[in-house]
């Protein structure tokens, strides 16, 4: 079918996870599930290539991260997102994995995605609410915040897992603080030479970190910093 244009989005959003499979970027069934049940194209601007593995500009020089990077980073937190847990999305942008977050911890665990841009935070939520998220967002489980992510979302905290979607150039300390004992996050790190780092908290309440891969984001910074784009 792959050669065929047509069909719904929802069918072309299945074939983006199914390539993704096929190319080894997945193996996780619970990963298939959840991308297969958030329809991507509900979160990238109107007129863009919602299935195309590649990064989109959002606006407010933000970006929606590429297709693998969603699946990889949700691979590597799936253990962190059974549910009841509680999982923290930093630079939330268009609200994608944050509504991939909430699918996967439930009802009864708790989403927060934490984004500076208080217009992409509205319209995030709109998206949310067209999605199949729509229900925790009603339930209460699943919140979208503005704030600066740097800092973290005490409130809810400590986390099981925690997902960062810009480049800090070292790892914001209120982030490991708010990391469960057990718990995990994914972070970028770095200025212009950038690795995703898996940062563990282990039970005694030490950290273990390590490079997963070589990546591009934009930077993890202030409000006003990123809106004049440095």
């Amino acid at each position: 079918m792959e050669h065929h244009s047509g069909g719904s989005g929802t069918n072309k959003n299945k074939q983006m996870v199914e390539q993704l499979q096929r190319y080894g970027v997945i193996s996780s069934k619970k990963v298939v599930e959840v991308m297969e049940t958030i329809d991507r194209a509900l979160f990238v601007p109107d007129g863009t290539p919602a299935y195309v593995d590649s990064p989109m500009a959002i606006g407010y020089n933000a970006t929606i991260s590429a297709p693998h990077m969603h699946a990889t980073c949700l691979q590597l937190l799936e253990e962190n997102l059974q549910p009841g847990m509680h999982a923290l999305d930093i630079g939330s942008g268009t609200g994608y994995l944050t509504a991939c977050f909430a699918t996967m911890v439930g009802p009864q665990g708790r989403a927060i995605g934490v984004e500076h841009i208080p217009e992409l935070v509205a319209s995030s939520i709109k998206n949310i609410e067209k999605s199949a998220a729509a229900s925790p967002l009603k339930g209460g489980s699943l919140s979208v915040h503005a704030g600066d992510g740097r800092e973290g979302w005490p409130e809810h905290a400590p986390y099981d897992a925690i997902h960062v979607g810009a480049a800090a150039p070292e790892i914001p300390q209120p982030l490991i603080d708010q990391l469960k004992p057990g718990g995990r996050m994914v972070i970028p790190v770095g200025k212009i030479f950038q690795d995703l780092q898996v940062v563990d908290k282990n039970l005694d309440g030490s950290v273990s970190i390590r490079s997963e891969t070589a990546v591009r984001y934009v930077p993890l910074t202030s409000r006003d910093a990123q809106l004049k784009g440095y």
